[in-house]
This record gives structure tokens, sequence and C-alpha cells, in this order.
């Protein structure tokens, strides 16, 4: 029987693999072959860990949904610092890395998935999307209170629409499906500016009259 470390040490071995697979292929390559094959393992380990590979995708989403508690701690101790619109479009592109914005389409378009993420507890909405919904929602209210942004802005309509924004714009410039397309161009061309005039545009009005 392998020990508790040598376990956290395959399934670490496993999520690392799966997130290559993504950021190289997308939500499409990622099978459970793709996963072990990436990882330099037997196909049978995966299965030896996990009950199945919607067990397996699973973990890997709450794995990246952790994360994103840490990034919403830094993301909160920034505000009153920097510009908002500089703050949030750091954050919304750290967030969307090309890893998350293909979790989201598993997420999105795997019922079994979505239902052993309701299993497990998470929030209601799109898992990751919810998240980070959320934290931008927590740094705008702390904005809020510091007076940097309107004190009536409606930060539970404006989080939700920053994070569509910056989705839709991220997935557009993946890059195995500007490949697909048989374009040359890459998740490069959306960072930094096109990402900084979407959140000036959602912002501007409460940001504007607080002349921020």
């Amino acid at each position: 029987m392998p020990t508790g470390v040598a376990l956290r040490d395959v399934r670490q071995q496993l999520f690392e693999a799966a997130e290559r697979v993504l950021r190289r292929d997308g939500a499409n390559g990622l099978t459970s072959r793709a996963v072990t094959d990436e990882a330099g393992v037997a196909k049978g380990v995966l299965h030896r860990h996990f009950a199945d590979f919607d067990d397996f995708l699973a973990e890997l989403v709450l794995e990246r949904i952790a994360r994103l508690d840490a990034q919403g701690a830094e993301l909160r101790a920034s505000a009153g610092s920097g510009s908002v619109a500089g703050r949030l479009t750091e954050a919304l592109d750290r967030l969307f890395d090309p890893v998350t914005v293909s979790v989201v389409g598993l997420v999105i378009f795997r019922d079994g998935l979505r239902a052993r993420l309701r299993r497990a507890g998470t929030a209601h909405g799109i898992p990751v999307l919810t998240q980070a919904a959320g934290m931008v929602s927590g740094y705008l209210r702390d904005e809020c209170e510091m007076g940097r942004i309107a004190a009536d802005a409606d930060v539970d309509a404006l989080a939700p629409a920053l994070i569509g924004a910056a989705h839709m714009l991220y997935a557009a410039h993946m890059p195995y499906a500007e490949r697909e397309a048989g374009r040359e161009t890459s998740r490069e061309a959306a960072r930094p500016g096109e990402l900084r005039r979407v959140v000036d545009a959602v912002i501007a009005d409460v940001v504007q009259r607080r002349l921020l």
C-alpha cells in the first residue's frame, strides 16, 4: 500500500500533467489517456486513485478554486493602492490563464463533472467563475469603503460583468483555438491593452464619479 505522502505525490503528478495538457491542447484534448501519458505513468494509475475521470476532474477543479482564496486575499490586500482599474486588470489577467479558461469549459460542458462539484458543496452558478466573481466583488466592496469608487456602486453586478467579459476575451485568444482556426496570433494578443480597455469600460461610471 502506498503511504499518504506517496498518494499525495501521485495525485499532484497527475494534476500537473492535466494542467500541461490543458495549456497545450485545451479541454477537448484532456482525456484520462492524455493525462497518464503526459505524467509518464500507466493508465490504471489514475483509476487507482480516483473513482473515475469525472472524480479526477472534480478534484482538479476544486484545487483551482482553492487557489482563488489566496488570490482573493492578495487582491483585497491591495485595495487602496495603485489604480482600481490597474489592480483589476492584473487580477483578471492572472486568473484567466489557459488552465482556468479550459477548466471553465470542462465545467460547462460535462454534466457529470458539475454533478460531482455540486455534491462537493461548490457555490451555485458555474464553479470557478462564481468564486472569481466573489473575489472581485469583495475587492470592489473594499474600494467602496475606502471611497475610491462610488459608495452606491452595484458591486454584485459589476463583478460578474468583469468576470464574464474577461473570460470571453481570453477564451478567444487561447493558443490551441488559434491553431485550429489556422491563425498565428496567441493569448498574448489579449494582454494587457485589450483587457484594460474592457475593465475601464465596465467600471467607468463608478470610478469617474470619484475622479479616479
